[in-house]
């Protein structure tokens, strides 16, 4: 069967009463909730609260031991064509071995597109986010800041339906974590659903439009921005938002 034959889109993204369980321990569970089709979600809640866990949950890098994650027109949609229009960025960039271009080429080389075809998106992405000078430097010899947008302009070259980001600006200066945010919002008007971790607060406040929030891997709040940090329903929310900690 053709992943090619599918115009359906992916979202929304349901969540059922998903667990993830290592051991004797429970790392998520009861987990319920639904990305729309638009919009920016910040996970949020202290560490250990399961944010890098779901997050990689969603995007299918490990399978729930419990409840199911479904995309909208899932059971229609072959691995192959799933992996292609969703894209994550990590806290951490796994880059290659290889120049800044090569690694933005890498997934349309996956795709078979002609060598001319991907050199002149790959040189477009790295313009979109500022990396043309840096274009032919080793990826791994790159600042913080810059291989996070490097990331970034890897995933953009795919246009990705949604991107999930897990916590890109936590080791980040200032001006680093405002062009990685300015990327972020780039994705975003050109109609990219973004679910992205962050413990940053000013962060999440900035860019927001609904909150996750977790807690010793539950499921406390899932709420409009404004109302997450104006009127929190949980303690632990509200105690997060104080600088308190939560255990």
């Amino acid at each position: 069967m053709s992943d090619l034959r599918v115009p359906v889109g992916l979202l929304p993204l349901a969540l059922r009463e998903v667990g993830f369980r290592h051991g004797d321990q429970d790392l998520l569970k009861g987990i319920t909730l639904q990305f729309g089709s638009s919009g920016k979600t910040l996970v949020m809640g202290p560490n250990g609260a399961g944010k890098s866990l779901l997050m990689r949950l969603c995007h299918g890098l490990l399978r729930p031991t419990e409840g199911s994650i479904r995309w909208h027109g899932g059971g229609r949609l072959g691995g192959q064509a799933l992996r292609r229009r969703q894209a994550m960025v990590f806290q951490r960039p796994v880059l290659l071995r290889r120049s800044a271009r090569a690694n933005v080429e890498y997934p349309l080389v996956l795709q078979g597109v002609s060598r001319r075809q991907r050199r002149r998106q790959a040189d477009a992405a790295l313009e979109r986010f500022g990396l043309s000078a840096l274009a032919g430097r080793p990826a791994r010899v790159l600042s913080g800041g810059e291989q996070q947008r490097l990331a970034l302009a890897r995933a953009w070259v795919m246009r990705p339906e949604i991107l999930f980001l897990d916590e890109p600006t936590s080791a980040l200066d200032p001006a680093a974590t405002k062009a990685v945010e300015d990327a972020v919002l780039t994705f975003h008007e050109e109609g990219t659903r973004i679910v992205m971790s962050s413990h940053n607060l000013g962060q999440a406040r900035r860019l927001a439009d609904d909150v996750v929030f977790l807690c010793r891997g539950r499921l406390l709040e899932h709420s409009p921005a404004e109302t997450f940090f104006t009127a929190p329903a949980s303690a632990e929310a509200a105690a997060f938002l104080r600088g308190d900690l939560v255990w």
